[in-house]
């Protein structure tokens, strides 16, 4: 049995490193896939992968209704949180595309039962603000635009990732709040195929399948779609789904803070890009916020 803090650690460094390399392996994979297909490849493995161990093991079904509420978890959950981001990525860099991702503020403004927990808190908060203004700093010194993409696409994909996290808030902020009383591999399993056959029709309506040749992908772009689907899609979001309902979901959202830093790590380190003395400072704040975030946290369990 493993022990609760080193699941706890575990868990954490899953959401925020795994999920801080999600974007570069995206933004790879995309030069292969178009976006719907790529998305729909990705939660669909990853979902059929599940449902696999999940039948192996003897897990059962969820009744009529929950079958259905995992149905439409899924689509706003994925939908919003992958599907969005996915093809955000084409008109905006990897970097770029993590910084404006803004769970933190709808995790705050939509959980109402944690708000007197949130706003009691002068680390909580001034740790979340902390936190935006180093992503609001290393955003201002990243060119991290896509060239060919045109000003309106731009615009219109960071309103699409906007509106991704508050699906991805809302619908996380159900199941901690909402749980069912199957297994949660086996719903999990269902919200990741839902969200991944939802895909198949928008890649019709988008021309992505006729975008794309099988034949001519290489090993690699489909090495990235194993890693975002098993890795990312699969393995961290159950880790995800375990924290926030251990842990209160303004302090698990603070990934969204450590996902640009890592993001940024990974481009200076694998695409060589340059880092700043700024960007070292934006990082740092970053750093310092999502430890004001959990000072409370840590007070709590000394006491």
């Amino acid at each position: 049995m493993i022990p609760y803090r080193t699941k706890l650690i575990l868990a954490f460094a899953a959401i925020y490193l795994v999920w801080g390399s999600t974007f570069i392996m995206v933004q790879h994979a995309l030069k292969s896939f178009p976006p719907f297909v790529l998305s729909c490849l990705r939660l669909s493995i990853a979902g059929i992968s599940l449902g696999l161990i999940c039948l192996f093991t003897r897990e059962g079904l969820p009744n009529n209704k929950e079958f259905i509420k995992n149905i439409f978890i899924g689509i706003t959950i994925f939908v919003g949180g992958i599907v969005a981001v996915v093809w955000a990525q084409q008109y905006l860099s990897s970097s770029m595309t993590s910084v404006i991702i803004t769970t933190p503020f709808w995790f705050v403004i939509l959980d109402r039962r944690q708000w007197t927990y949130y706003f009691s808190s002068k680390w909580i908060i001034s740790g979340l603000i902390l936190g935006l203004i180093g992503v609001i700093v290393l955003m201002g010194l990243k060119e991290g635009r896509v060239s060919h993409a045109s000003t309106q696409m731009k615009t219109i994909a960071i309103l699409i990732i906007i509106i991704g996290s508050f699906l991805w808030a809302g619908g996380s902020l159900y199941l901690k709040y909402n749980p069912t009383h199957s297994s949660v591999y086996v719903n999990t399993s269902i919200q990741l195929i839902s969200a991944g056959i939802v895909c198949i029709p928008l890649a019709y309506f988008n021309g992505d399948w006729n975008k794309i040749n099988f034949n001519d992908v290489p090993w690699s772009a489909w090495g990235a779609v194993i890693y975002l689907a098993i890795a990312s899609s699969l393995i961290t979001f159950l880790a995800f789904i375990w924290l926030i309902k251990v842990q209160p979901p303004a302090i698990v959202s603070t990934y969204s803070y450590i996902n640009p830093l890592v993001a940024t790590l990974l481009g200076w380190g694998i695409a060589g890009e340059h880092i700043s003395l700024f960007q070292v400072l934006a990082l740092f704040i970053i750093l310092v916020g999502v430890l004001f975030v959990n000072i409370p946290k840590y007070k709590t369990s000394k006491t």
